[in-house]
């Protein structure tokens, strides 16, 4: 088994499958994630993403130990940091996460100053290869919504003030580059405009979404939750509801993030989740192969962020890699996705 890599820049190669930690910490135990870890790094996966907020449901007494676990991991298995590539997140305004830098409050230069320096503490690491904006320092709708609102606009930091503090933590070595997650089309391009108005600014390569949300041409995309957090598996679907520990029953009415997305008892999402897993069986495809297969042949993603709790779920991600669909696959899953184009926005 091979796992693709992707130039995500000139001197940095990504494996195509990036193991995201969001678990390590409340579903995985440290023992659990330095397992996870070290069968995805011995199988090919040099890419790990996590958040300084960290792991979900987010609570204050297990802020950090997300990145705190991938830091030990690397540390206590003597891991060569130059054959694996870190990708952290800052946390957006929120009001709601007062034990991180009082809510936060917003994107000035102190808090991401602030944030990289405690991230690169937790990682036990002098540099982090790719630093992202969570969500945006500004009101969007975003996390299930699809209205805008204009009530809830709020006077927000520049995009000037946000790259010239990520520039400066750049220049000094900390971070490598920089990407967004959970942006729209115009604030993406917007960052971006900007960057080359400016030299000294650094130029955003790439964004993390959910494979629908953005697709442009020039950065990549980091596709987030390829399966719709478990949900394209089928495991939901069972007669009982699935296993008391999959995310979905084990946080059900604690992870509004989550929960306002990829909620079951959304007709569309669960009709179009039954036909992707009709067109598995009828093609006798792993669902998991089928979801993971499909995000890895778009081109312009270069790596499809997933997550993990057990290592047999690992391997069903990784064995992904060997799926190839057909003309015939793809048409049938295209003929879905123009009854069904946006299930879980």
């Amino acid at each position: 088994m091979s796992v693709p890599v992707f130039n995500l820049a000139p001197d940095l190669s990504v494996s195509r499958l990036c193991l995201g930690t969001m678990t390590f910490g409340e579903q995985n135990s440290l023992s659990q994630s330095f397992g996870l870890l070290t069968q995805a790094f011995h199988s090919g996966i040099n890419f790990f993403d996590s958040a300084e907020m960290y792991p979900v449901p987010q609570r204050a007494d297990t802020q950090g130990k997300s990145e705190e676990y991938i830091g030990r991991w690397i540390r206590e298995n003597n891991i060569p940091r130059d054959r694996i590539v870190l990708a952290t997140k800052i946390s957006g305004p929120s009001g709601q996460m007062m034990w991180i830098r009082g809510g936060p409050n917003c994107l000035d230069a102190w808090n991401i100053t602030t944030a990289i320096d405690n991230s690169l503490k937790r990682l036990q690491t002098s540099y982090i290869d790719l630093y992202q904006i969570h969500w945006p320092d500004r009101y969007v709708p975003m996390f299930g919504e699809t209205e805008y609102d204009p009530t809830r606009q709020f006077c927000s930091v520049s995009m000037e003030e946000q790259l010239d503090a990520l520039g400066r933590a750049v220049d000094v070595g900390k971070i490598r580059y920089i990407g967004l997650s959970n942006e729209t089309p115009y604030g993406v391009m917007k960052f971006l405009q900007i960057a080359e108005g400016f030299p000294g600014y650094p130029k955003i390569i790439s964004v993390q979404e959910w494979l629908s949300a953005v697709i442009m041409r020039v950065i990549s995309l980091l596709a987030y939750s390829p399966l719709a957090m478990g949900i394209l598996s089928g495991k939901y679907f069972s007669p009982d509801g699935g296993p008391e520990d999959a995310r979905m029953n084990l946080f059900k009415g604690k992870y509004q993030e989550g929960e306002s997305r990829y909620n079951l008892s959304n007709g569309m999402l669960k009709a179009a989740a039954m036909e992707y897993l009709h067109i598995a069986e009828e093609y006798s495809l792993h669902p998991v192969s089928l979801a993971i297969a499909f995000v890895l042949r778009h081109p312009l993603v270069a790596s499809a962020v997933f997550g993990a709790t057990k290592p047999w779920q690992l391997q069903e991600v990784l064995n992904a890699c060997n799926v190839k669909l057909t003309p015939e696959v793809m048409a049938k899953i295209n003929k879905v996705h123009a009854r069904f184009p946006n299930p879980c926005p």
